[in-house]
């Protein structure tokens, strides 16, 4: 979930992409060397299968990091929130293997949640850097931040190592479709991505 900076093919993919976004402070419990945890309140842009927005989001994400022991760290981005839908493509519309709609009205709101899950390597892990922008949620922002200019993480390259999955539920609402998964493992040429129903109402 990321706004109009584009980092990795992944992100060009279905996974949510943000285009605003606003975060309040970070915060966590016990942070060390070998374990920490942040915790973000974030509003993005959502796009669909067909790459192009369908919905906005608030969510609440929270960041967990975990050295491993060949030195590099295990990143988890968790988000749970609710969604406001646009007008136009539903996020299922694009999809070449399952039933889904086409469109979604805006207006339509349910609930959100998710993980991404990659490795960082490069830089250096400061667990007790903070971050006061408008942007601390986004995973970019993130990673520079507490790791510095020199890290990168597998889901921003191409590689076999990331994995996600969000789901999408908008209960009644007179829809044709109410549930919408994203689901894959990989990055970049390495992607293997599916998806399974939609929201929408035509």
């Amino acid at each position: 979930m990321r706004r109009l900076l584009v980092l990795s093919v992944l992100l060009l993919g279905a996974l949510p992409l943000a285009a605003t976004g606003l975060a309040d402070p970070g915060h966590g419990g016990a942070k060390s060397k070998h374990h920490a945890k942040y915790t973000f309140t974030v509003t993005t842009t959502d796009n669909g299968s067909c790459g192009t927005p369908w919905a906005t989001d608030v969510v609440k994400r929270t960041f967990r990091v975990k050295k491993n022991r060949d030195g590099s760290y295990s990143l988890t981005r968790r988000d749970r929130g609710r969604f406001t839908t646009l007008a136009g493509q539903s996020p299922g519309a694009c999809d070449t293997t399952g039933r889904h709609g086409q469109t979604i009205r805006a207006g339509v709101t349910g609930r959100m949640g998710g993980f991404l899950r990659g490795k960082v390597t490069g830089g250096t892990f400061n667990p007790n850097a903070t971050c006061t922008g408008p942007d601390c949620g986004f995973t970019d922002v993130f990673l520079t931040t507490f790791f510095g200019p020199g890290a990168t993480f597998s889901c921003f390259e191409n590689s076999p190592n990331c994995k996600f999955i969000f789901n999408y539920t908008a209960p009644g609402q007179e829809l044709l479709f109410r549930h919408w998964q994203d689901k894959g493992k990989g990055a970049g040429t390495f992607l293997n991505e599916r998806f399974h129903g939609d929201i929408a109402d035509a």
